[in-house]
């Protein structure tokens, strides 16, 4: 997956279609983001008994759902506009190994 947590994206579809917010959580097993005012969800939890005597409280909670990552796009960091991720190997100076670089296809800013 080339999202990470903390990257800015722009939601592409949905009905928080046009809406930014960074990463908060990668879930790559089932490939889906959690993205920061997306996906707000309310859930009616019961109250229930936590390890001693005392109750975790119950109530309406709200919460940002995961996002399928085909639905957010990476916000270049130098136009400002959702850009493809491209990733390249770059060599490792005083060695012979490669790392791996993530850059932004749009403007071709390295991203890590």
């Amino acid at each position: 997956m080339r999202i990470k947590v903390g990257d800015k994206v722009r939601v592409i579809a949905g009905n928080y279609k046009g809406v930014e917010g960074t990463v908060q959580r990668v879930e790559t097993s089932k490939g889906r983001v959690v993205v920061s005012g997306v996906n707000l969800v309310k859930k009616h939890q019961k109250p229930q008994q936590t390890g001693g005597r005392s109750q975790a409280q119950g109530g309406i909670i709200e919460f940002e759902a995961p996002v399928d990552v085909s639905n957010v796009m990476l916000v270049d960091p130098k136009t400002g506009e959702p850009t493809r991720v491209g990733i390249r190997r770059e060599p490792v100076e005083g060695s012979n190994k490669t790392r791996r670089v993530r850059y932004a296809k749009k403007s071709g800013v390295d991203l890590d």
